[in-house]
């Protein structure tokens, strides 16, 4: 029989050792074996997509090693399903490899010992302490338990892998008292709380691009992900980028083996849509339920935003409030993991915004209310930015009706055309999207009035799906109010997005409806504008179908009815395409004169976007000519403006200019130095 700690063996007593009696009388003693070092990993993943660079960065600040002073503190941050605790036990393998953890790896999962939303911090040290020395007893209170702790963790080579905090005051009583150990920390939010720590934060995205699909084919080997690439990428797409929804598509994959991918990203994407993701639908559950309710009920609205990045302002829109209740419901929103941090604003990804309607179901909320205060925010703020991008300039759209609930919703704050220029570009698909619920609503005049901005964006920003869409839906609810004026604008606002598709038959039938109607105006000077345009816009498709011969009598026209109404900016650009139309007729002189003229004109009004335009074919001409010392300045002067717009389109076609422009002046040093900077610019860079 086996006896513990204290017989005496040679008048001496071993403890710690077991003595274990045989048959023939004789004793042996042998050393007690050490405790176990506890390893808490699950097993490894065969696949760890992406994340190589926050490894690395871990990897660095571990490697550094203070002497002194607490932990190495890692916090990662991100929405559920993102696979934060996967990249935490990776880090913590990958410190193993190292050697860097001699004394252990543990893991806890805080929401275990959550109650009431509160941790039982006096547990977490009692589980934590165990975990290091099951054998000895626990001190049964917090301070007790936290010296205990503090004694078991001194000087100690460990890593801990704290998953779901939700503050840092949930983690620093956890921290072990040693400069060499690691803590992990996982969170839907970052962690603000964590002051006088060493650390590390990396909020994480979700997967994008091969990172994605990589993680998709480790998930199924099937072969038709690698012949339909494309429906691939479009499968990791419609999963959003999160691991836990890749994962769900991969077994989809390889459960119905027989379909075409195609057909299973529809099924796939209605599922997730349904149902959620299951593994991580009751995390965001679990988040939803701990909103307060101003949070809740935003969460709930959010879908109805139509763009990927939501906005101080759009959020007070969209709950018909002041900015400081919307300001606190996005904090709460982005704390809870409900909404995921990008560079350029708060983002709510296709899947969590099938959770929110998951949520709103049943909600009595009046849904054409919220959809009607979001498109008419919207058609404010892009009004003052047209005003500020364009200038003063005819619009057709009736007066919105007023609307109180956005009496305290502020406007975004425009300097100058520059900015409201990349305002129009960053909420472009809010904005068209806005169009689309307008048209959908009934809100006819708000669909109108969004697609006269939209058309100053497109004129940098060739979106063509998009401004097709849009401008299709303007012109049908211009058609449906019967409004002469803008039928007359979105008609022809429509035909330029077709016929620079080369849909040239669709653009002429357009213009076709404009022109008539334009006839039936009466002889108000926005009606003669209208009527000119018209004009113009048809003798533009005659252009760029090559018949210049057929577009000059259509811009004379709309010339001679600017010129009788007193409208400078009109003349002007009727001069300018005669003056383009000149250089295509072989006219070199009159194209120069002509151009002259409109560019010294839209200086003169300070339209920056005609300036340049016209500043690009004068030079144009004048190179025909052999003038380049004067064409020289002119083309910089149409790239500084193209840039200054961040117009992808106008810098492309001045940047190839003066690649040939440069090589024809014998100075390929230049000319390729344009050459790159294009070749960069096309390939998003």
């Amino acid at each position: 029989m086996a006896k513990e700690n204290t017989n005496r063996v040679d008048g001496q007593v071993h403890a710690g050792a077991i003595v274990q009696a045989h048959t023939i009388g004789q004793l042996h003693v042998h050393p007690a074996a050490p405790p176990a070092v506890p390893w808490q990993l699950p097993p490894g993943l065969g696949h760890f997509a992406d994340r190589t660079g926050e490894q690395a960065q871990v990897l660095a600040a571990a490697a550094d090693g203070a002497e002194t002073g607490g932990p190495l503190l890692v916090a990662l941050s991100g929405m559920g399903g993102i696979g934060k605790t996967a990249l935490g036990f990776q880090l913590a393998r990958e410190l193993r490899g190292r050697g860097r953890c001699p004394d252990g790896i543990l893991h806890l999962d805080l929401d275990d010992l959550r109650r009431e939303g509160a941790v039982e911090v006096a547990d977490a040290l009692g589980k934590l302490a165990h975990d290091l020395a099951p054998a000895v007893p626990l001190p049964p209170g917090y301070a007790d338990r936290r010296r205990h702790y503090w004694a078991a963790t001194q000087d100690k080579h460990l890593v801990l892998v704290l998953d779901n905090a939700r503050s840092g005051a949930e983690v620093l009583p956890l921290l072990p008292a040693s400069a060499s150990a690691v803590v992990i920390v996982t969170s839907h939010g970052r962690l603000h709380d964590l002051d006088g720590t060493r650390s590390v934060e990396l909020p994480l995205g979700p997967l994008t691009g091969e990172d994605a699909t990589g993680l998709l084919h480790a998930t199924v080997a099937d072969p038709r992900l690698a012949a339909d690439p494309d429906a691939t990428a479009e499968l990791a797409r419609r999963c959003a980028g999160l691991p836990a929804a890749l994962q769900v598509a991969g077994r989809w994959v390889r459960k119905h083996r027989h379909r075409e991918l195609r057909r299973l990203i529809d099924e796939l994407t209605a599922e997730l849509h349904r149902e959620g993701v299951s593994m991580v639908e009751a995390v965001w559950d679990a988040a939803y339920a701990s909103l307060t309710p101003g949070a809740a009920r935003l969460y709930r609205l959010l879908p109805h935003h139509p763009g990927p990045v939501i906005t101080v302002q759009a959020a007070a829109a969209l709950l018909g409030t002041g900015p400081d209740p919307a300001e606190d419901a996005l904090d709460e929103l982005e704390q809870a993991g409900l909404l995921h941090p990008r560079p350029d604003g708060l983002h709510q990804h296709d899947l969590l915004r099938g959770h929110a309607l998951r949520r709103a179901a049943g909600d009595p909320e009046d849904t054409a209310a919220v959809r009607r205060r979001l498109v008419r925010w919207y058609r404010r703020q892009a009004a003052r930015a047209d005003l500020l991008a364009a200038g003063p300039r005819l619009t057709v759209a009736r007066p919105a009706a007023e609307e109180p609930a956005l009496a305290e919703v502020p406007d975004i704050p425009l300097a100058d055309p520059h900015q409201a220029m990349h305002w129009l570009e960053g909420e472009h698909l809010a904005l068209y999207g806005c169009v689309r619920i307008a048209h959908e609503d009934g809100l006819d005049a708000d669909a109108v009035a969004l697609c006269e901005p939209l058309w100053t964006h497109f004129l940098d920003h060739q979106h063509y799906a998009d401004a097709i869409d849009a401008f299709g839906r303007g012109a049908a609810s211009a058609d449906r109010a019967d409004d002469p004026l803008a039928v007359v604008r979105m008609h022809c606002q429509l035909a330029r997005p077709l016929w620079e598709q080369r849909r040239y038959q669709e653009a002429a039938e357009h213009l076709r409806i404009a022109v008539a109607r334009a006839r039936l105006l009466g002889d108000t000077p926005d009606e003669r504008k209208l009527r000119a345009s018209a004009v113009e816009f048809r003798g533009k498709l005659a252009s760029v179908q090559g018949d210049w011969a057929a577009a000059v009598p259509d811009f004379e026209a709309a010339r001679e009815e600017h010129l009788a109404i007193d409208n400078p900016y009109g003349v002007m650009l009727q001069t300018y395409l005669l003056g383009r139309a000149a250089v295509a007729l072989g006219r070199p002189d009159r194209a120069i004169a002509l151009l002259t003229e409109a560019h010294t004109t839209a200086t003169a009004l300070r339209r920056d976007r005609m300036s340049a335009r016209t500043a690009y074919e004068l030079a144009t001409a004048l190179r025909g000519a052999g003038r380049h010392a004067e064409a020289a300045p002119l083309y910089q002067h149409a790239l500084i403006s193209a840039r200054a717009r961040q117009s992808t389109t106008d810098q492309l076609r001045v940047l190839d200019t003066l690649t040939t422009f440069h090589e024809e002046l014998g100075d390929p040093d230049t000319a390729e130095a344009y050459r790159t900077e294009a070749t960069r610019l096309r390939s998003g860079g």
